[in-house]
This record gives C-alpha cells, sequence and structure tokens, in this order.
C-alpha cells in the first residue's frame, strides 16, 4: 500500500521481498480447487478498519460477513468445556454461565475504562475527549496485565474463578482471551474500543487479492508517471530478492543488499517487515536507529500462532441430523486441543473448508514440530470427543493445509502482543516516521507494519502505519500536504500520543 502511495505521488518505489506479496496476507489455495482458499494469516477485519476497507473497495473485493461463534453467519454454535457442550443457535440458547461473563466483561471495561465515553469519542471523532480519556488510562493500564484488569474488576470479582477461566477460555464472540492475559490491558484496550473484536468480514476469494491487485492497479490519478503505470509494470513484473544487508552508505544514501549481493543506494527506505529480522536475518547497520528505538525493536514481543486447515466435499454442517434436528456441525470453542474450529461455505455445489484448528501461544507451540498429517489426526481425535457420531473424516478431499508463524523465518511469529511496560517502546515504533528531530544518521529510514502500529494483529494497524510512512517520505523529500488536506505529520503536536517519563 505504501509502494502504491508513493507511486501516485510520482516516486519510483522499488519493492524487496523475501516471500510472497502480502506478508501475513496469505491465502493458499488448495490443490485443484480454485477459488477454494485457507487464509493462513489474516482472515477476520472488522468493519471499523476504514483505511484497510478503502483499498479493499479500491480493488473490487468482495466480503461478506465473518462465520464467528455466535454471530448470525455461523448457523449454529458448539461450546465445549470440562466436557460439557451447549449447543447455540439463537442468543437465547446463551447458558446462563456464559451469559454472567458476557455481562461482567461489559461492566469492567466501563468500570476500568470509560469505555462508553471513550467509543463515542471515536465515533464522533472528538479527539480532545478521545485524548483526554486515553491520556488517563495509558500510565493506569500499560504496567498491568489483561488478566490483572479481568480478576481486579468488580464485577468479576462478585462471580466465580470458574467465570475468569471461562472467559480464558471461550470468550464471547470470536473467542476465548485467556492467550492474551500475560499482555499490557492496553493492547486490548486499543483492540476493543475500536472494534476490532467485533462485526468482522471475510474477504471473498481470498485476502491475498488485496495486494496482488494493488500491485498490478493501474491508477487513475498519478503524478509525472503516464497513465497505465503499475508497481508490476514499474518493476517488469516481480519484485526484487529479499534483503540482507542495510547500511548508510552516506548522509544521504542507504544502501540496500539482496540476497544475490547485488547492492543500490537509496535516499529513503521503508522497512515493513517484522522488527526481529532488523537483528537477525537482515544485517542492519546500528547507527540507523537510535539505541532507545533499537530497544523498543528488540524487545517488541510476538505471539506463535497455528492453524489447521481442510477441504471437505460440502458444506454438510448446512444439514440437520434427522434425530436431533441440530446442524451436524458447528463453529466450535473448546478447550481441547483444537481451540478454535471455523466453517467456511463456498456455496453448496463447491467445496467446504474447515479451520479444524486456530490456536495461540503455548496451544500453538504443542503442535509445531508436527507435520500436517499428524495434526490433522489430532484435530479429528479431538473434534471426535464433541460429535461422536460424525465421520468427519469421510468428507475430506484434498491435501491440509497448515501453518505455524513462528517457524516461518520470514516472520518469527504471528503477530504483536506487548507486555506491561511496553507502552514506551510501541510509542518509539509508533512516532518513528517523525523525523524532524533526529540526527542525520537516523533520517531516511521508516518503519511501518502491524508491529509498529498501535493496534497489534490487524490489518488497519499495518495500513495506517504505511499511510504514515508515506507522509514522512514526502516530508523527508520536502513535499508538503495540501492545506485542506492534512497528513499525520502536519497534526502531530495536536494528536500524537501521551509520552511518559524514562
Amino acid at each position: 500500500m505504501a509502494a502504491y502511495e508513493l507511486m501516485k505521488l510520482g516516486l519510483k518505489p522499488v519493492v524487496y521481498e523475501q516471500g510472497r506479496l502480502g506478508g501475513r496476507l496469505r491465502s493458499q489455495v488448495f490443490q485443484g480447487a480454485e477459488g477454494i482458499v485457507a487464509e493462513l494469516g489474516g482472515m477476520r477485519f472488522p468493519k471499523s478498519s476504514t483505511s484497510f476497507y478503502h483499498y479493499a473497495d479500491l480493488t473490487g473485493l468482495e466480503r461478506t460477513p465473518f462465520p464467528n461463534p455466535l454471530d448470525p453467519a455461523s448457523p449454529s454454535t458448539m461450546i465445549d468445556l470440562e466436557g460439557e457442550i451447549s449447543y447455540i443457535e439463537t442468543p437465547d440458547d446463551l447458558p446462563p454461565l456464559l451469559r454472567e461473563v458476557q455481562q461482567a466483561w461489559a461492566a469492567a471495561l466501563e468500570a476500568g475504562a470509560d469505555f462508553g465515553a471513550l467509543q463515542r469519542a471515536i465515533r464522533e471523532r472528538d479527539t480532545a475527549v478521545l485524548k483526554q480519556i486515553w491520556n488517563r488510562l495509558v500510565p493506569l493500564w500499560d504496567e498491568r496485565t489483561f488478566y490483572d484488569f479481568v480478576a481486579s474488576a468488580p464485577a468479576f470479582q462478585k462471580l466465580s474463578f470458574r467465570h475468569r477461566e471461562v472467559f480464558g477460555q471461550v470468550g464471547f464472540g470470536t473467542g476465548g482471551w485467556d492467550s492474551d492475559f500475560p499482555n499490557s490491558m492496553l493492547e486490548i484496550l486499543r483492540v476493543v474500543a475500536t472494534g476490532l473484536d467485533e462485526d468482522q468480514q471475510l474477504i471473498m476469494g481470498g485476502v491475498e487479492q488485496l495486494p496482488r491487485r494493488l500491485w498490478a492497479d493501474a491508477p487513475g490519478q498519478i503524478a509525472h508517471w503516464p497513465k497505465g503505470t503499475s508497481l508490476n509494470g514499474l518493476h517488469g513484473g516481480a519484485p526484487r530478492p529479499g534483503v540482507v544487508r542495510l547500511a548508510r552508505a552516506s548522509t544521504d544514501r542507504i544502501a540496500v543488499t539482496d540476497r544475490w549481493g547485488d547492492t543500490r543506494l537509496y535516499p529513503a527506505v521503508l522497512a515493513t517487515c517484522q522488527s526481529w529480522l532488523l537483528t537477525t536475518s537482515i544485517s542492519t547497520g546500528e547507527d540507523l536507529f537510535s539505541q532507545k528505538l533499537w530497544m523498543a525493536l528488540d524487545r517488541t514481543r510476538y505471539m506463535q500462532s497455528s492453524k489447521t486447515f481442510v477441504m471437505v466435499d460440502r458444506p454438510f454442517w448446512r444439514e440437520r441430523d434427522p434425530i436431533t434436528n441440530r446442524y451436524r456441525m458447528s463453529t466450535t470453542l473448546s478447550d481441547r486441543l483444537t481451540r478454535g474450529t471455523y466453517l467456511f461455505d463456498n456455496g453448496a455445489d463447491r467445496p467446504g473448508v474447515i479451520c479444524l484448528s486456530y490456536s495461540w501461544m503455548s496451544d500453538a507451540m504443542k503442535v509445531l514440530p508436527l507435520s500436517a498429517d499428524q495434526r490433522v489426526n489430532l484435530m479429528l481425535n479431538a473434534l471426535k470427543a464433541i460429535y461422536p457420531d460424525l465421520d468427519l473424516a469421510k468428507h475430506i478431499i484434498g491435501d491440509p493445509i497448515t501453518v505455524s508463524w513462528e517457524n516461518d523465518p520470514g516472520f518469527l511469529g504471528a503477530f504483536k502482543g506487548a507486555l506491561p511496560g511496553h507502552y514506551r517502546y510501541n510509542r518509539r515504533m509508533y512516532c518513528q516516521f517523525m523525523q524532524e528531530s533526529l540526527p542525520p544518521a537516523e533520517r531516511g529510514i521508516f518503519l511501518a507494519g502491524d508491529d509498529i502500529s498501535w493496534t497489534p494483529a490487524w490489518a488497519e494497524g499495518a495500513v495506517q502505519t504505511a499511510l504514515n510512512a508515506v507522509w514522512g517520505i514526502m516530508h523527508h523529500f520536502g513535499g508538503k500536504s495540501a492545506a485542506e488536506n492534512p497528513g499525520p505529520g502536519d497534526l502531530f503536536d495536536r494528536i500524537a500520543p501521551i509520552e511518559l517519563p524514562d
């Protein structure tokens, strides 16, 4: 997206790519099944992600509601905890325990984070009120965990440990929260305050279409370049190889060396890789960033994540069992190894897709060394305990698809999850695009990505930081925003995140 916007400004972006275009917007097509995909990375895109949807709409992508648990897009939901199974089709079917958990969470947010006022300020774009509330919350919750927030909330203290345990195991809406319990509560507030955990959409045909369509798109409004120019055209059909070295060549040039040893000099560089790569597979000149920024980049904490998908002959979960009248399979939340199981319907006459397991952190690590077939067998055994009369294996066609992001050398993890005390690190990375106060040796290299953003694990944060970097690069080259349409840097003094003392 950054390259696309820089091209529109009349610059010539040169894209280096270690793997596939799109990073963790990765849609893996099942062999022999055109258009049937497994979303290995980002798959749920909330309607509140307006920057993301600007580009999704620009490129003509179609969307449909994501089949989350308890969502109307899911015909039914099955919740399996300690061997007790709850089958849910309508809100009236929600067990009292889960209803109490949901109410306690809403009450905790209101009491501990002035949640209603915070959301109103966001909806009304009232920056002054938003900053007033948020500035008060930052020192209050930066150094306290998500679990501390839950356990200390009066609404949860009135309930049992079992309620907190259930909240961690299955939560509500998109699933359980316990993998996030060690995170800073600020990280969770950013997600829920901006509505990232609700009203989510699925990109039909795979979200990887978005970066690929931007790569091929010839924008109608473009400076300098002739009509019909695209990123694909500027690159002769393919990006340059992955980067292995970044170094300061001169005051106004940065040397970029690719995997085959070719070195080229550029007046500005935008790094969108995960920050750990700058100290591992990419040899990066230490003088490009301050020691405080290096501390932030190195201390960024990535969460593990694993998914296992199978393609099935048809969306049989739309069929009811003639004896029980229940749907034959449901979107499933469980305390078993599977954790979250999701069902994707591509139409009655096309194969369906089941995400047998979507898990994080320790649950993801349990399957890290296992092959795709071993993972599938484990998941089928776990689901058999929930659906004893369903022969799920007979519906599987083709080969399974699985991913463990922490095992991918290009990523080393799935997404950022800030720990208590990380606010200062977040701020250093997020504000790095503002470079006027930096020494000359640290200017001209910019950072973007969801690990740089305030909203971890969401494409919206990646888009926002990409646009911040576009403004920074434009400013670095002496450009300016139109007075009637100021950019993030033009308004920075008024809207910058609060700075905590060291």
